[in-house]
């Protein structure tokens, strides 16, 4: 399949292979590739390649020996994110004596728009506290009272946070508005107070940008995430250091109008963090790449005993998916014999690591109506 669809390919998208890596196609390097209504070349063969990579990560996985289990997939993640939690790792004790000086520069310079950036930085490093506490939550439960785990204290730690937070947010942009539209300047700081603010903010700047590198490069794919907050509180630490200077030097409603716009962006970036949360417990659907890898394993795993597939579909309750499959099997079939291929299916299933739970329905025909309705109403009982 692979070397078919690498021979198929165009001659300018050809050229571009590598053939010790031909999967790891640069298409965003490749000239000449046209631009459709509604999908261009570019965007159909990036898919493309990234369907049949996940097809070769299934075939790996099929392939791969009985011996590795599930226990041991899930010590090797849980010592990647003990690696990364925020009071164990150098990245979080620096983010907490960065912190340390961002509130004294805040205290030292009163600007409005140094008290924003601060407060970035300290939802980012509370946010990582939350991923700490979820992580000791999920660890320890009672299987009676919690038989299908607590993954979803994740998600909901996360909701209650990011409201607290985009609430502090909005607070912030009350108090930087009032003072914008009453007309009353702040103090201005003096030649002291101006060196405490170059020499904190800059530093911290500085330590930033070199943690936002570092996490990048890392190999530990919960580090990477913090990339992206360490590039965002770059960011945030000029604007707020540019406006609170400006502010000083020139206009005194530069510091106002900077401490608006860093907490509109708090705001939207903490409102979009309990969205996309909120969605994942509310039961949606897997995207199309993730439904298209399962039933590709499950089509790969069966292809000796499942006369069909009748369906698949996954949704999401937390961070991870919950996946319902059923299949028909011959209708002599033994017992025994159906059971050990259903068992078998659900164990690989379980074994993705974007799945929670896996349930294998085994049928001996598939025209019958579907067994579970929707409900589309609460029982007024409950």
């Amino acid at each position: 399949m692979k070397s078919k669809f690498l021979t198929d390919l165009p001659q300018k998208l050809r050229s571009k292979i590598d053939p010790e890596n031909p999967l790891h196609l640069d298409v965003a390097k490749t000239v000449g590739l046209k631009r459709g209504k509604y999908q261009s070349e570019k965007e159909y063969y990036e898919k493309q390649l990234a369907t049949l990579q996940s097809f070769e990560d299934v075939e790996s996985f099929l392939a791969r020996p009985d011996e590795y289990t599930i226990d041991k997939k899930k010590k090797i993640e849980l010592r990647e994110l003990h690696k990364s939690l925020p009071c164990k790792s150098p990245i979080g004790l620096t983010s907490f004596y960065l912190l340390s000086r961002c509130i004294y520069a805040t205290i030292k310079s009163g600007s409005i728009a140094i008290r924003a950036s601060t407060l970035d930085s300290l939802l980012d490093l509370m946010a990582g506290g939350i991923l700490w506490f979820t992580h000791v939550a999920m660890k320890n439960f009672n299987i009676y009272k919690y038989p299908i785990g607590k993954l979803r204290v994740q998600p909901v730690g996360i909701i209650i946070f990011a409201a607290v937070m985009a609430t502090l947010g909005f607070q912030l942009l009350l108090v930087a508005a009032e003072q914008l539209f009453t007309n009353v300047p702040s103090e201005k700081m003096n030649h002291d107070q101006l060196c405490w603010l170059y020499s904190i903010m800059l530093s911290a700047t500085a330590i930033k940008l070199v943690l936002w590198i570092y996490c990048k490069s890392s190999r530990n794919h919960i580090v990477r995430v913090y990339a992206k907050d360490h590039q965002f509180d770059v960011v945030t630490n000029i604007l707020g250091l540019v406006a609170a200077v400006l502010g000083n030097a020139l206009y005194w409603w530069i510091d106002p109008s900077g401490a608006i716009l860093l907490a509109i962006y708090t705001i939207i970036n903490w409102s979009g963090t309990v969205i996309e949360n909120a969605v994942s417990l509310i039961g949606q659907s897997a995207p199309p790449e993730v439904l298209q890898k399962l039933t590709y394993l499950v089509l790969r795993q069966g292809v000796d005993n499942n006369k069909h597939v009748d369906t698949i579909r996954a949704y999401s309750l937390g961070v991870l998916y919950f996946v319902e499959v059923d299949i028909e099997l011959p209708e002599d079939m033994s017992l025994k014999e159906a059971h050990e291929i259903g068992e078998a299916m659900q164990i690989k299933l379980e074994d993705l690591p974007e799945v929670e739970r896996a349930f294998v329905h085994i049928d001996f025909e598939c025209r019958h109506k579907p067994e579970h309705s929707v409900r589309l109403t609460i029982p007024n009982d409950l």
